[in-house]
């Protein structure tokens, strides 16, 4: 079996990310989304330091659907360098590892 992982961008529009994170379980590239509406981030861009307001989605899904997930991310996400990072799970209940797997078939 693909082994789950969990897939985290952040975007600096909650309500944007949250409609990009339906259509990526629309389109089974992920089973869930968690979008958290107002994280800090503290970032170096084109030698400069930002201290901004973000929004951060950490989406469940398997190692076999990341590619298109950042293919999905850089054609429609507002940033030009997109935060889109993946972290395979070490271990997690059996059942929701399937049901992650089957959402994603």
């Amino acid at each position: 079996m693909d082994e789950a992982c969990e897939v985290t961008i952040t975007a600096p529009d909650a309500e944007w990310l949250a409609e990009f994170v339906r259509t990526l379980v629309e389109a089974r590239l992920c089973a869930a989304g968690h979008v958290d509406s107002a994280i800090r981030s503290i970032y170096r861009w084109q030698g400069e330091i930002y201290d901004k307001t973000e929004a951060r989605a950490t989406l469940h899904t398997r190692l076999g659907r990341v590619d298109e997930i950042i293919q999905q991310t850089k054609e429609h996400h507002p940033y030009q360098v997109p935060c889109v990072v993946a972290v395979p799970f070490a271990a997690g209940d059996a059942e929701y590892l399937a049901w992650i797997h089957e959402q994603t078939s």
